[in-house]
């Protein structure tokens, strides 16, 4: 079969001819239709990422597709599936254990369900289980415009949050105003403590982007608020003050999502399906073919794109 390989963390992604996998009892084996791509996905190129797996590898987190063998339990062959991994997307074909895939809904077309597991998930996992955020509390989102941030931005709209969303420029913040954001901020715009304060400060703080604004939306904390470190896509990993989390009552807490895939990949699988059950609107800006995965690459790289990059097979 086909798969985009890591052969070396000093040159791209090769599209080259891999022995298809086999599942053994407990696992499934899933054609892939359609994969999600993700920033981390940059990282992992690079040699970046908090993760790193031995080389050649296949990156790819995230995939929708039908099940072609399942020895053991599992989803019948032929079945739709949304699932996730730490890596084998980007394949024609993947095996994984049957905890982390979830059934598929007919309504729910395979790019969208593809653009599922991290960005949503990350997303549910922070505002519900960590921050434990609830309805009537003001949630302020950093890089509200891309795919963690946006989905951030809508489910935080669906648990009856007022949303303040960060992104640069006006087409990016018509994106996060459109999935749900009440107030918008420009992220080029001065003085980010002063205008969170102005609209009332922040109970949640979802960043995705770190750097110089994290210790301004800290300060613009309301007393016990929760600031959730989620990825830092300035590359500039904040230094936090920890008098200003004694003085305000306030919380900072880390989540890396793929953590969770090793931790409890059932809190992942249960998480996913609770998504699939949600109104959804995944805003997917692009969707390319297999072969174009470092077009999609270049995409986020470039900062082109809004909510989600997709692949299709």
């Amino acid at each position: 079969m086909r798969a985009w390989t890591l052969v070396s963390h000093d040159q791209p992604l090769c599209l080259t001819t891999v022995p298809e996998p086999e599942p053994a009892p407990g696992s499934v084996l899933v054609e892939v239709s359609a994969a999600g791509v993700n920033f981390a996905d940059l990282l992992i190129q690079a040699g970046r990422y908090q993760d790193r797996q031995p080389l050649p590898f296949v990156p790819g987190f995230e995939f929708a597709g039908r099940v072609l063998a399942a020895p053991g339990t599992g989803p019948a062959p032929g079945s739709r599936v949304v699932g996730f991994a730490k890596g084998g997307g980007f394949a024609e074909r993947i095996v994984v254990p049957a905890a982390q895939v979830v059934p598929l809904p007919d309504h729910i077309p395979d790019i969208d369900a593809a653009s599922l597991p991290v960005a949503y998930g990350t997303a549910q996992l922070a505002l519900a289980d960590k921050a434990r955020m609830r309805p009537g509390e003001t949630l302020f989102v950093t890089g509200a415009a891309g795919g963690v941030g946006l989905a951030a931005v809508e489910l935080g709209h669906l648990m009856g949050a007022r949303v303040i969303a960060s992104a640069r420029g006006a087409d990016r913040l018509a994106v996060a105003k459109a999935a749900g954001a009440d107030h918008l901020i420009d992220s080029d715009a001065p003085n980010l403590k002063d205008a969170l304060r102005a609209l009332g400060g922040v109970d949640v703080a979802f960043d995705t982007v770190g750097g110089p604004a994290f210790e301004a939306v800290l300060r613009a904390c309301n007393p016990d608020g929760r600031m959730l470190a989620i990825g830092f896509a300035s590359g500039e990993v904040p230094q936090i003050p920890a008098n200003q989390l004694l003085v305000r009552n306030v919380t900072v807490i880390g989540l890396w999502w793929g953590g969770y895939i090793a931790l409890n990949p059932g809190l992942l699988g249960a998480g996913l399906a609770a998504l699939l059950a949600m109104p959804l609107r995944p805003h997917v800006s692009h969707v390319l073919g297999f072969e174009e995965l470092p077009q999609a690459m270049a995409l986020l790289r470039d900062r082109k794109a809004t909510g989600k990059v997709v692949l299709q097979r």
